[in-house]
């Protein structure tokens, strides 16, 4: 999955999603340790898919941080 596939879905999409990847992790983990993964590059796959929707989570909350302080100084000015 592409970051800008990600950053076109809600949050709760991505959320749902980022569950979604943690319960493939686990079951490829599983697979692996029963010697019944064949393809190891999988697991790699899934992490880095993992890794960008945390990251563009945490990019909506951070600019959501900055738009709220972004107005307290507005107001108190």
């Amino acid at each position: 999955m592409h970051a800008r596939e990600i950053r076109a879905m809600t949050t709760e999409e991505i959320e749902a999603h980022l569950d979604e990847a943690y319960q493939r992790l686990f079951r490829l983990r599983f697979d692996w340790a029963a010697g019944q993964l064949r393809d190891n590059n999988q697991i790699r796959a899934v992490k880095r898919d993992i890794a960008r929707m945390k990251t563009i989570l945490r990019e909506r909350e951070l600019a959501a941080m900055m738009a709220a302080w972004q107005e307290d100084e507005g107001e108190e000015a």
